[in-house]
């Protein structure tokens, strides 16, 4: 059986790790060099870095912040934030990035998941999928969260899988910074429709939520960020507590 995976994510805003609840009222969470550092060296599997305000500030996303953090750490390294074409994403795995995540120009643009894909390979491409729930509805929102759609969550993640993405990043907006346990439902049906890897992002708070999403919502990794960058939660003894309720794990 594959190897559950724990990620750390880096928000970004102004060069600092951020932050917040439901996507706003973001606060301090330090400084993200020192933070991929201190992930590689907890056993973190791998590091998300999402530059969340690059796409509303219509700006690339920090290549030089990525090369920094890059050359901290040795585990898988994923990209986010204002990345629209190739050059972006060939300029981001210039300076250290493994995989790239891709978000609001997907949505604007579907056929770009397609151009990276035949580009780089899926393995390399990660589409990210904001979600909240209206109206008896599962929606996408984009532009970090800001800006509601027309796509349903499903459908979309389906989408781009066929499109060409090799792992879909799943942010439940209800349950982000909650810390009241991930949208495990959700992610149970993205997961059951989809056939690559999905991330579930939003609402990690104890090991039990973890353990929740990884059998009840059939994840195949979860990505905390608060919980992890105040030490609430140590990496080290989540994945243990994990692997003690034989959910495979990387130690």
């Amino acid at each position: 059986m594959l190897t559950k995976r724990i990620i750390p994510c880096l928000d970004i805003k102004d060069g600092r790790t951020v932050k917040g609840v439901n996507f706003v009222d973001l606060r301090d969470a330090g400084d993200p060099v020192e933070l991929g550092a201190r992930y590689a060296a907890e056993m973190a599997d791998e590091l998300v870095f999402l530059d969340i305000t690059a796409t509303v500030e219509k700006r690339k996303t920090l290549v030089e912040l990525v090369r920094h953090v890059a050359r901290e750490i040795n585990i898988p390294f994923t990209v986010g934030g204002g990345i629209s074409s190739i050059a972006d994403v060939s300029a981001l795995l210039n300076a250290g990035a493994d995989k790239v995540s891709i978000n609001s120009s997907a949505v604007k643009r579907p056929e770009l998941i397609d151009e990276l894909s035949r580009e780089f390979g899926n393995q390399c491409i990660v589409v990210a999928i904001d979600s909240r729930f209206a109206d008896g509805v599962h929606v996408v929102n984009t532009h970090g969260g800001r800006t509601p759609t027309a796509l349903e969550t499903i459908k979309w993640a389906r989408e781009a899988e066929n499109r060409g993405a090799g792992e879909i990043l799943l942010t439940s907006m209800d349950h982000d910074g909650t810390k009241a346990g991930f949208a495990d439902e959700l992610t149970a049906k993205v997961s059951e429709t989809v056939g690559v890897p999905v991330i579930a992002s939003g609402g990690g708070g104890t090991q039990e939520h973890f353990l929740d999403v990884f059998t009840k919502g059939k994840a195949d990794a979860a990505l905390a960020a608060s919980i992890f960058h105040f030490q609430e939660v140590p990496i080290k003894e989540l994945k243990e507590y994990l692997r003690d309720q034989n959910i495979p794990m990387r130690l």
